[in-house]
């Protein structure tokens, strides 16, 4: 029986020993590769950065604006009050007359025949009066001297005084038959601007007419007519100083009106007149305001807005863009420990172009977000960006 060498035993173990250090460093490599192969730990996003800016008390001045209607300080629909033809226009339409200034001329010859009437029935009044006293003055002596009953000297008296009656009423009847001649003439009363004329030259008038033969306008000044709800008022009662209206009306600063084209009237007005009680199907009280119009640049019938101002001493405002409306109220995102968030509701009162003017929800000194409102939510984090800017009024 023969035997192993052993030299080719050693040789044999010498080789399994290097195949199991090549497969050992086989599977340390695949283990390695397994490991290097892995994936990435996920790392969460730094918070977004935003601009935030503190909140500071400034004096504002706010503007609210109402429709309102502009009048004449007189306007005058000019009327015959006696019938008859129109036989002269002395204006046009649109010109400007003086107080006194002749408008219109009726017919005046029916009328002059009234007054010449008239005049005749005074003096045969008159002298039917005459008549009476020479009666007095013949009975006066025979009763005297008692020719005759002092019942005819009575008679005769008596009959004096209906003369004299006579002649009061003739003389009324003459009066008013220069009355009526006299409107004949229709003058201006004030002056101002012809309206349209809607009767022209041979035309019957009469003082039942529906339509005004024109309408004259004394726009010199003008008034200018607005309205206040019941909520405006109750503000504009309580910011303004005065212990009545009066006194707050005294105390009113200039008010500008904007024409139908947005631009600002050059002269500023004055609120003179507050109505006595609201109107009760509008639930508004009028307001009138008058403005100086030397140069007729103004006139009844025009629209245009009435500016009011409000100055507000230590007001604290927010930019619009900085609020976030849900649910029918207004919040801000304020800034708060270890850079959260907090929602806040506030309460606005007023507006000043983009601004919003805050009663309460935020005070002096708090820091908002000015942006990117609209993805934060309760308690996010933030990396504030500090601007230059502050939130407060202009001035």
């Amino acid at each position: 029986m023969k035997t192993l060498s052993p030299t080719l035993s050693f040789n044999t173990v010498k080789k399994i020993n290097s195949a199991i250090a090549i497969a050992i460093a086989l599977i340390t490599l695949l283990l390695l590769n397994s490991c290097s192969s892995s994936p990435a730990a996920v790392t969460a996003p730094p918070p977004p950065s935003l601009p935030v800016a503190e909140i500071h008390a400034s004096s504002i001045t706010t503007y609210q604006e109402y429709p309102a209607s502009i009048e004449g300080t007189v306007n005058v629909e000019i009327r015959p009050q006696v019938s008859g033809a129109l036989d002269k226009v002395f204006v046009d339409e649109g010109a400007l007359v003086s107080a006194g200034q002749p408008l219109f001329k009726i017919n005046d010859q029916p009328y002059r025949a009234q007054l010449n009437n008239a005049l005749a029935s005074q003096h045969a009044a008159e002298g039917a009066l005459a008549n009476t006293q020479l009666e007095i003055d013949k009975l006066t002596p025979l009763v005297q001297n008692k020719v005759v009953s002092d019942y005819q000297l009575k008679s005769a008296k008596a009959a004096f005084q209906v003369a004299a009656a006579n002649v009061e009423q003739a003389k009324a009847n003459v009066a008013t038959a220069q009355i009526n001649l006299g409107y004949t003439l229709i003058k201006a009363p004030v002056s101002g601007y012809i309206g349209r004329l809607l009767k022209k030259q041979g035309s019957l008038v009469a003082p039942q007419d529906a339509e005004a033969l024109t309408q004259l306008s004394d726009v010199h000044d003008v008034h200018v007519y607005f309205s206040l709800g019941e909520k405006d008022f109750v503000t504009f009662k309580e910011h303004y100083a005065g212990e009545t209206l009066k006194d707050k009306l005294n105390h009113l600063p200039p008010v500008a009106l904007l024409l139908a084209d947005n631009s600002e009237y050059a002269i500023k007005g004055k609120i003179d007149m507050i109505d006595g009680q609201f109107d009760k199907n509008t639930g508004a009280i009028t307001v009138r305001a008058s403005f100086p119009n030397a140069q007729g640049l103004l006139r009844s019938g025009n629209t245009g807005k009435i500016r009011l101002s409000m100055v507000h001493s230590d007001a604290l405002i927010v930019p619009q863009s900085a609020t976030i409306e849900m649910q029918d109220k207004v919040f801000v995102f304020a800034v708060a420990d270890s850079n959260k968030v907090k929602k806040l509701p506030i309460t606005i009162i007023g507006k000043n172009g983009t601004d919003y003017l805050i009663k309460d929800g935020v005070k002096v000194g708090d820091q908002i977000v000015l942006s990117g409102v609209d993805h934060l939510q309760e308690g996010a984090k933030i990396t504030p960006q500090k601007t230059t800017d502050k939130v407060a009024a202009i001035k």
